[in-house]
């Protein structure tokens, strides 16, 4: 009995205990349910009487632990680890490829036109247009070859402008160098449209529409404000603050009718440029969130891998050079490398010397930057070529141009003792502190052997940090694909090798390979949101000019100097009895680039033989005009003269009939 009472109990005890858990657990689950209501009343109490304080938004408290009625993809966290993978591959992908925002339905199309720039160094010019507008990016100059006797600078080709000039909206300017604005000049002197871009490159265009007498175009100026679009035709243009070799570049961020298309002009990332202004990053990453359609990026130092060094780092050593000479410091670049100049003014400031500025190109961008405010120097520090002479050696600081050799510069003139105030000795320090030009090698070398000849220390490219580029390297020009993220990319600005190059730098970065497009000078490229396609090839090339008396030269003036230069030239004056068909006299030979002087004799008598023979054997219907007598003789002559040196010289017969 007391058994089985024990049992009862044990049941009844386990009934009881499960009854009482049921009923803890209704009760737990009602205070819950009401505390959670109480917190959430007082909660909302709480964020309404804090709006009405402080009329702001507060945020509510919310649980870190989600309740069963709520959906577990409205939190920032998964407890499904491969769930949580899943979800940022996506995020990943997304943000890689932000062109997906762009609209693939749109109609329209833009087409992109390389005048210049391309397959070479310089002569950057470009169109971009749609049916109704089109707007010119840069309209820059390049340099001449060797063999291009008596031209001094290239300009493109404006054919197809001629031919779209009715819808041209605008003339947009990156910046001021040569090779992006020098050309300006002579396409304004056939047509004129508002001219777009910022202060500095705007007023090196003036000084060159001072020297073209076409000051009254200034008008046609329209100085734009950075981070702000302009409406311009069907576009919408954005200049983007970018770091250069030359102060106030910019980028730019086209909108058009089918996306937004980013020009990146030529470029470098400087995180400590000297002006204090680093590259606007944040507005291109802006524009590549958004989503960019296609990109157009220099490709100038595709080649060189790493990060281009900031220009501060030249100042260095500069304060290095300075410190360590006791002559005078004469110091040669870019007369648009304002900064170079600055750095070279500060040391020379630092180290108690007056300055003194030689060559008027260099003179003139200095003084439009002062003026602009672009750099802040006393003007007291300088003094005229005539004064340097006033001043001990270690006193004087001489800025100029010539670090490409140019024959005509000022420093090659102090090299040859042909400069009216300054002539180059012993105890100069030289400081040419740009890097040649493509094709000016020789010119330069030439000139550093003149400098040291005269005693002078030369410290070149090859020197520490003497000069740092103003284009991107590899790992920038990755940084700039990668802010961007455009669906598309074109790389411009250099020679084929170096957008084949920058080619593979974008396919590195996981950009499609069937995404980027190299292109040539005159091939018009049409870009929609769905493809991209080469359209047709347009009239391109290079006009030869004069620059100094800022005129064209014919092209076929410049090939009769190459074929004269290289093939020499003979000149035959002779009088023909056309009656008995006999030679009168001797005829007179005159030769230039063929033979030695000392071989003229020998050289005339033969040429006398030849056209003696020539009469004898000619045919009688050469007598009839002088024109064709003179034909066959040129033919005669140039075989003769062929088997005899391998030349084709250019022949010149005068032949009188008596």
């Amino acid at each position: 009995m007391e058994k089985e009472k024990k049992e009862i109990t044990l049941d009844e005890a386990i009934k009881n205990t499960i009854e009482e858990n049921l009923k803890n657990d209704t009760e737990k689950s009602q205070n819950n349910n009401q505390n959670q209501n109480q917190e959430k009343s007082e909660k909302k109490e709480y964020k309404k009487n804090n709006y009405q304080k402080n009329n702001q938004k507060r945020t509510t408290y919310k649980s870190l632990q989600p309740q069963k009625n709520v959906n577990e993809k409205n939190f920032v966290w998964f407890k499904d680890l491969n769930k949580a993978f899943d979800e940022n591959e996506k995020i990943h992908q997304a943000r890689l490829s932000c062109f997906n925002k762009i609209d693939s339905n749109k109609k329209g199309w833009v087409r992109f036109t390389p005048l210049g720039g391309l397959d070479e160094i310089g002569g950057n010019c470009a169109v971009l247009e749609t049916e109704d507008s089109a707007i010119i990016i840069d309209c820059g100059m390049s340099f001449p070859s060797e063999d291009m006797h008596g031209v001094d600078i290239l300009i493109p080709d404006f054919s197809y402008l001629r031919e779209i000039r009715h819808k041209i909206k605008g003339l947009i300017i990156t910046h001021g160098h040569e090779d992006h604005i020098g050309a300006v000049p002579y396409l304004f002197k056939e047509m004129q449209f508002p001219i777009y871009g910022t202060s500095l490159p705007l007023a090196m265009i003036e000084n060159k529409f001072k020297e073209h007498k076409m000051l009254q175009y200034k008008s046609y100026f329209r100085s734009v404000k950075k981070r702000h679009p302009i409406q311009i035709g069907d576009f919408k243009v954005e200049w983007i603050h970018m770091t250069h070799s030359i102060v106030d570049s910019s980028s730019l961020a086209i909108q058009t009718p089918i996306g937004t298309i980013i020009h990146t002009g030529d470029f470098k990332i400087d995180h400590t440029p000297i002006d204090g202004y680093p590259p606007d990053l944040h507005r291109l990453a802006h524009y590549g969130e958004k989503g960019v359609l296609a990109l157009f990026s220099d490709s100038t130092n595709s080649y060189k891998p790493g990060v281009t060094p900031s220009e501060s780092v030249v100042g260095k050593t500069f304060e290095d050079l300075f410190m360590k000479t006791k002559g005078r410091v004469i110091m040669s670049t870019f007369s648009s490398n304002i900064h170079r100049v600055y750095q070279a003014i500060e040391k020379g400031i630092k180290f108690g010397r007056k300055v003194c500025i030689i060559g008027r190109s260099m003179e003139q961008n200095l003084n439009v930057a002062m003026d602009l405010g672009y750099i802040k120097l006393p003007r007291d520090i300088f003094i005229d070529p005539y004064e340097i002479g006033k001043y001990q050696d270690e006193e004087i600081l001489i800025i100029t141009t010539g670090s490409q050799g140019e024959s005509m510069s000022a420093l090659y003139r102090m090299a040859i003792d042909e400069h009216r105030h300054v002539k180059i000795k012993e105890g100069d320090q030289i400081i040419i502190s740009a890097k040649a030009i493509p094709g000016n090698e020789p010119t330069v070398s030439q000139l550093i052997n003149f400098l040291m000849k005269k005693g002078a220390k030369v410290a070149y490219h090859e020197f520490s940090e003497i000069h740092v580029s103003g284009h991107a390297s590899q790992e920038e020009q990755k940084l700039m694909l990668r802010l961007v993220k455009p669906k598309y990319f074109f790389p411009v600005h250099g020679e084929y090798n170096h957008l084949m190059k920058h080619r593979e730098t974008a396919i590195s970065t996981g950009m499609d390979e069937k995404n980027i497009f190299v292109m040539e000078d005159g091939e018009q490229w049409e870009i929609t949101p769905k493809k991209v396609r080469k359209v047709k090839n347009v009239k391109v090339g290079k006009i030869y000019i004069d620059n100094q008396i800022n005129e064209q030269i014919e092209t076929d003036v410049v090939i009769d100097r190459q074929k004269l230069a290289n093939e020499g030239i003979i000149m035959i004056v002779a009088q023909v009895d056309k009656q008995n068909k006999k030679l009168i006299g001797r005829p007179r030979v005159t030769t230039f680039g063929i033979i030695a002087d000392k071989e003229d004799k020998a050289f005339a008598k033969e040429m006398e033989d030849l056209l003696i023979n020539y009469i004898d054997h000619a045919k009688d219907y050469v007598y009839e005009k002088n024109r064709i007598f003179e034909n066959e003789l040129r033919n005669v002559i140039r075989k003769h003269v062929f088997r005899k040196t391998k030349k084709y010289p250019t022949i010149v017969p005068m032949v009188y009939f008596m």
